[in-house]
Order: structure tokens, then sequence, then C-alpha cells
């Protein structure tokens, strides 16, 4: 019987972690509550990349809340794409974006915005927000709950 989650290749199989960010596919479903607008959000406290200069990890909290259009990503494919950036090496900055334009390409939502809340690097944490649009009238967007830094943990 065919369902809205018969293409999925990766849920309820083991699956490797992709080895780049470029080698990860995301998956979607068909969002069966597609004639109502409100917020799904992802939270990744423990996320983490490369520094391009040093090779040294790096660690970040990024919350993605968005506003599902046709689709909703499937949420294993997209810890294994967040996961695939452990060996990648990007500014916070050009992470941060990546993550969010990729969604955005891949499941053209109605809305989303990424709140990357990076730990200390030479004693600086740096932050990085972006969203697609001004914030749909009518949805419940909630604050993304992350404090600013004070030995964020």
């Amino acid at each position: 019987m065919e369902t809205i989650y018969s293409d999925l290749k990766q849920l309820g199989d083991q699956t490797e972690l992709p080895q780049s960010p470029e080698d990860a596919v995301l998956e979607r479903v068909s969002n069966p509550q597609g004639d109502v607008a409100y917020c799904v959000r992802f939270t990744a406290p423990e996320f983490t990349s490369l520094c391009p200069m040093t090779g040294q990890p790096d660690f970040a909290h990024l919350v993605i809340d968005y506003v599902p259009g046709e689709f909703l990503v499937e949420s294993k494919s997209l810890k294994l794409f967040l996961g695939s950036f452990r060996n990648h090496g990007a500014f916070h900055e050009d992470c941060t974006i990546s993550i969010a334009r990729r969604l955005v390409d891949f499941l053209n939502p109605q809305w989303l915005r990424i709140g990357g809340y990076w730990y200390p690097r030479g004693g600086i944490p740096i932050d990085v927000f972006w969203q697609t649009a001004a914030t749909p009238e009518g949805v419940w967007i909630p604050d993304q709950g992350v404090p600013p830094y004070r030995g964020r943990g």
C-alpha cells in the first residue's frame, strides 16, 4: 500500500553518516496538515563542524524553525545531514546559512529561520541568525530559548 512514507530510503534502515554535506541525502514527505499554518522546530544542541583553518572542532546549538508548505523534512535525514558537518571545514556563518539555504531549496517552506549559537572560539562566541522573510502572521513562533552567552550549557 502506497503512503506518504513509501519513498523514504533511510528511515528504518542502518544508514552511515555521510562524509560531507554534499553527500548527505535529505528526504521529505508530503505535509498531511498542509491546510494549516504551523511551526516545526528542530533543535541540535550538539552540532559540530571543523574550523577550516586549524581543523579543530567547533560546536554550536542550532535551532531551526519552519512553517511547512507542501513538504516536511524527514527527521532522520536531517539528523544525518547535520551530522555530515562533523568532518566539514567552514566558518560558523557559512555552516549556518548553508544549512538553511539547503532546507529552503529542498522544502520550499512558507517560512524558515535558523539560529546558530556557536560556542566560543578564541574567547568570542559567534551567533548567526537568518530567516527567509517576515514572521508569518497568525503562526505561533516561540522564542528560540537560547540565552546570550554566559557559559552556555
